[in-house]
């Protein structure tokens, strides 16, 4: 595949495919009656380490490879896959994409010029950073580390991924843009026990990165965030329930956000009218001081890419500005449906994926507020630092989540730990409860994956301190 300018990682073995051929197979797709076609390439190498009760007990290594061809026209799409590289086998798919009959109008779709911009991430493979001794090495620090902590962590869980994703995309409209995409994770959980109560924390951190990244300070910071958070729950007291004022941490509470603010925010539900954010555009869907961008420009983030997986340049979108909606999160089908510009948003968990508008790196802007200045202005409440799992309904907005990490908000100070709190709302609503935020932004640690119709990617959130008059709180006191 020389013709195709690529990296030699990019491994096809005993390909017969040249340029040539691409732009061929796309031009007899081309028709009147189709409005934008594309091929897409994936060499993927994946390892992934872990330790439980101080031994490594597992180690996986696999290589996968493949090539996905869609064509678009209208509303309709049609896709085929296949793991055989070869002419054969994307004749075949061709012929098989050629069979749909819509009408469409080739002229509709946008053609956006890629500038010549510097790499956000390295593009050498993790997996070759270092040998595996090092490896098993991080995973017994960790280990070592957090039962040095407390007499109290009766058990260690550990893992480290990485992966090394390289990516081809040639559309009808004859531009190739190729992307390496390295990625790397570690994360850490702990379980304490005294009393005959058992609890469990974690930590964690990673983004597209070498394994060099996690050296002596990170393992040692995660291995205490873990021991940390599992002790302090150890401590907790039932959470109290009712609506009350909610103060949420910076960096990793955005996840909320995403959750809850940011799937409403993708293209498709708007399209489709699903959005509890559809035909609000330009109106007021916030209060005034909030602004919420969607970034894939990120140097080093896990939800940063340099190209989407259309082959578009990510960009810092603004969704919603001083807390009117300004942007919607969009793949190339569903901005030129809605006749709206790219935001460089579509992606895919693999070449046997469809692209869709999903996220990157989503967060909110700073405020006005010191962290303390808005604890100090709660008299009774809840300060939920970290968050565990949740489920949200695009339709409504309605979303519940837990709490892994809170505390009691009294006369003006954080007080006693709680656990089983849960935050209880409605996206859009929560958006106009907030009253104050903070200046402290930041973003996660670099452990997010977003599920959405059956597909996993990496993304990164995040948001400043949040004061929230009026929330929903789920508790057992």
């Amino acid at each position: 595949m020389q013709d195709f300018q690529l990296s030699n990682k990019f491994i096809i073995n005993k390909s017969d495919l040249s340029h040539h051929d691409l732009l061929k197979y796309l031009d007899t797709i081309k028709s009147k009656s189709v409005d934008y076609s594309d091929i897409y390439f994936q060499y993927s190498k994946n390892e992934f380490w872990s330790l439980e009760d101080g031994v490594v007990k597992n180690g996986s290594f696999s290589i996968d490879q493949g090539v996905g061809l869609r064509s678009i026209s209208g509303e309709q799409t049609a896709f085929t896959y296949s793991d055989d590289i070869s002419n054969s086998s994307i004749k075949a798919a061709v012929q098989a994409i050629k069979s749909m009959e819509s009408n469409g109008n080739s002229a509709a779709y946008q053609i956006p010029k890629n500038k010549q911009s510097s790499q956000k991430y390295t593009q050498n493979d993790p997996i070759e950073s270092i040998n595996n001794l090092e490896k098993i090495k991080i995973l017994e620090s960790i280990d070592s580390i957090a039962k040095s902590i407390s007499p109290l962590v009766t058990r260690v869980s550990a893992s480290l991924a990485s992966s090394f994703d390289v990516v081809l995309i040639q559309n009808h409209f004859g531009k190739l843009v190729e992307d390496i995409r390295p990625l790397v994770r570690l994360s850490v959980s702990v379980i304490v026990e005294s009393k005959k109560r058992r609890e469990q924390g974690s930590s964690g951190g990673g983004g597209r990165y070498n394994l060099t990244y996690f050296d002596n300070h990170l393992i040692s910071k995660y291995a205490k965030e873990a021991v940390d958070n599992a002790l302090i729950n150890l401590e907790a007291e039932a959470s109290p329930a009712g609506s009350m004022t909610v103060v949420l941490g910076s960096g990793w509470p955005g996840i909320l956000l995403h959750e809850a603010i940011g799937h409403g925010l993708e293209g498709d539900f708007n399209r489709k009218g699903t959005s509890a954010f559809s035909n609000k555009m330009g109106q007021q869907v916030a209060s005034k001081g909030i602004t919420i961008v969607d970034d894939g420009t990120i140097k080093d983030r896990r939800g940063s890419l340099n190209y989407d997986d259309e082959g578009n340049e990510t960009k810092n979108t603004t969704l919603i500005e001083d807390g009117k909606l300004v942007g919607y999160i969009q793949d190339a089908q569903n901005a030129k449906l809605m006749n709206m510009n790219l935001t460089g948003n579509g992606r895919r968990e693999s070449y046997a994926h469809l692209p869709m508008p999903r996220m990157t790196n989503t967060y909110m802007l700073n405020g006005n507020h010191s962290k303390e200045e808005i604890i100090t202005s709660v008299k009774n409440g809840l300060y939920a630092s970290n968050f565990g799992g949740g489920q949200v309904d695009i339709t409504s907005g309605k979303f519940v989540f837990s709490a892994s990490e809170a505390y009691l908000i009294k006369d003006g100070r954080i007080s006693h730990p709680v656990k089983g709190a849960t935050i209880i709302g409605n996206g859009p609503d929560i958006l106009k409860q907030v009253s104050m935020v903070g200046n402290d932004m930041s973003l996660d640690s670099g452990v997010g994956t977003c599920g959405k119709d059956g597909q996993s990617v990496p993304v990164g959130v995040g948001q400043p301190t949040l004061k929230i008059d009026n929330i929903v709180v789920g508790g057992t006191n």
